[in-house]
């Protein structure tokens, strides 16, 4: 029994620190691009990328693995749970935002950069923005 209880704690302190990992390396991310963030315009972007990737999930040239991991974070985007709730300031939001940039870095890999620039619905700056974080920056 108590070995049990001693692999649990090991696995769910693995997915913590792994986590802050990814907290971290967003947060790193984020100086290495220009410094501060804006919150505002990050907020502002979140219909756009909800509407990328309603679009990017009904073409029918996206691989279908990508699309069907493209549902899942839209389902993840709209579900009220979170890993971390959004009541917490900043850390409640950097989720979504971990979990858009793995998703789209993996969309970006396979369907290309180009597919992501033909459906994005904002401006130039939140797609310059969002590859920047995604990882699929053009040079």
């Amino acid at each position: 029994m108590t070995d049990g209880w001693v692999i649990a704690a090991g696995v769910a302190g693995g997915l913590v620190l792994l986590w802050a990992a990814l907290l971290v390396a967003l947060w790193l991310q984020v100086r290495r691009a220009g410094g501060a963030v804006d919150w505002r315009e990050t907020v502002r972007l979140v219909p756009d990328v909800i509407r990328l990737l309603r679009r990017l999930i009904a073409d029918s040239s996206v691989p279908r693995a990508v699309r069907w991991s493209l549902i899942a974070l839209l389902v993840y985007l709209l579900s009220p749970i979170d890993l971390v709730p959004d009541v917490i300031p900043v850390l409640g939001y950097a989720d979504d935002a971990i979990a858009v940039a793995l998703v789209l870095r993996v969309a970006i890999a396979r369907a290309g950069v180009e597919r992501i620039e033909q459906h994005w619905p904002g401006t130039a700056a939140g797609l310059a923005a969002l590859l920047r974080v995604a990882g699929g920056a053009r040079p």
